[in-house]
């Protein structure tokens, strides 16, 4: 059996561990020590030895722990509850429009944090109940929760585009700002999907009622924009710096994570103990990914050592699909492994195969690097393995089944597939705002 034949053993043994419960990032490592001292004895170990300190060496990673802190201290500042209490009587006129106020404070925090279980978990615990309590449909509430929270891993500072950075030797600022219009379309499009349903079907999303709007619209409006202001001012110190060259991603990371501690300190919100839980979340988050980014290095160097790559690139060819052909087969490849795997996992799998591919192809590397991101929103809405449904469930009250969640994602699943679909189509989606601003 040839070493390309097992290497492609080595990769369904990666997704078979993971299944049966070994967690991802020790399922790379055992199987890259096991195959690497098969095929290449103890000098294995030096590679190994490399790649962890190449990637301990990455001052772009130092981002990844600034970001998080940023958002879970954000969290904490109960900021997004303020917002939401005030600008649900803005727009409770409107059918719908609990559900609009969920997206757009989603939105306006994906901005702000690229921590999932923290942006599904705060939907769940503030917009999902006052979505119930209006009897709102179970199956929209819910989809409405997992598809905003799930905003935070595309819309930038977006802990995952900090680390496809330094995989795919692009930059992290025009990735960046590569992901800001994919991400504002899919809000857009759960803004309008919102819309139409709850025109063609009121039952599902009523209005407010009158007697719960007790203030005025223009002290509405008012308190909006004060309330909004926290956010905003995050967006321009991280975003902004980043996007007009005034910082690099990681100095735009303290600057957000300063930013964030002001932020909780003007809410009263920022005490010892706060702080203290913010310091060991993000030490446990950021210790869960650089484990699977040590692991998923070993075995992707294990991996290409074997050409398991160039297979992988042979029979891609061999398909005859031509290179728009081959690069839906990829995006469909992405999207049934985010099914099974973890996305950080999925990362260091398929970006180091398929990137060279695409590139060959004549596709350019940002534009598909950004597609793969966009096509990750719906692994965390896909099961078995889907984050933003297990978190939603964890916070639930027991009248919402799974199944009521399941319902609701699938329409949102769609619309992130149309997505997807018209960044392909239309590249400039991805490509122009890099081109613009970052020269």
């Amino acid at each position: 059996m040839s070493s390309e034949v097992i290497a492609l053993i080595a990769m369904i043994l990666v997704i078979a561990l993971v299944l049966t419960g070994v967690r991802l990032a020790f399922a790379f490592m055992f199987l890259a020590v096991l195959f690497g001292y098969l095929y290449r004895g103890p000098r294995i170990l030096d590679l190994f030895i490399q790649k962890t300190y190449g990637v301990m060496q990455n001052e772009v990673l130092i981002a990844v722990p600034l970001f998080v802190f940023m958002g879970i201290i954000l969290e904490k500042s109960e900021a997004a509850e303020r917002l939401f209490n005030v600008m649900f009587q803005l727009f409770g006129p409107i059918r719908g429009g609990l559900a609009i106020t969920a997206i757009i404070i989603s939105t306006l925090f994906a901005a702000c944090t690229g921590i999932i279980a923290a942006s599904v978990t705060t939907m769940a615990l503030i917009a999902f109940p006052a979505m119930l309590k209006r009897n709102y449909d179970k199956g929209l509430a819910s989809g409405v929760v997992c598809a905003g929270g799930t905003l935070g891993i595309l819309i930038p500072p977006s802990v995952m585009l900090v680390m496809m950075g330094p995989m795919c030797n692009l930059s992290v600022a025009k990735l960046f700002a590569g992901a800001i219009f994919p991400g504002l379309l899919l809000s857009g499009f759960y803004t309008a999907y919102i819309l139409l349903l709850s025109w063609l079907k009121p039952e599902v999303a009523p209005a407010v009622s009158a007697s719960e709007r007790t203030v005025d619209k223009k002290t509405l409006i008012i308190q909006t924009l004060i309330y909004m202001v926290p956010v905003l001012g995050l967006l321009v110190g991280v975003l902004g710096s980043i996007l007009f060259g005034f910082a690099t991603p990681t100095e735009a990371s303290a600057v957000g994570a300063l930013g964030a501690i002001i932020v909780a300190l003007a809410y009263r919100r920022l005490t010892f103990n706060v702080l203290k839980a913010a310091v060991y979340e993000t030490l446990k988050i950021t210790s869960m990914v650089f484990f699977v980014i040590v692991g998923a290095g070993m075995f992707t160097a294990v991996f290409l050592f074997m050409r398991g790559g160039a297979l992988v690139e042979s029979l891609l060819l061999a398909t005859g699909f031509g290179k728009w052909g081959i690069l839906a087969l990829v995006m469909f490849v992405v999207f049934v492994l985010g099914m099974f795997i973890d996305w950080i996992g999925i990362l260091y799998i398929v970006i180091p195969v398929f990137l060279p591919i695409a590139v060959n192809l004549g596709f350019d590397p940002l534009y598909f690097v950004e597609l793969i991101a966009v096509n990750l929103q719906m692994s965390f809405l896909t099961p078995p393995f889907a984050y933003s449904i297990f978190f939603l469930k964890g916070v639930a009250p027991p009248e919402v089944k799974t199944t009521d969640i399941y319902r609701g994602v699938v329409p949102f699943v769609a619309l992130q597939a149309l997505g997807l679909a018209l960044c392909i189509i239309f590249p400039d989606i991805v490509m122009w705002l890099p081109t613009v601003t970052l020269k």
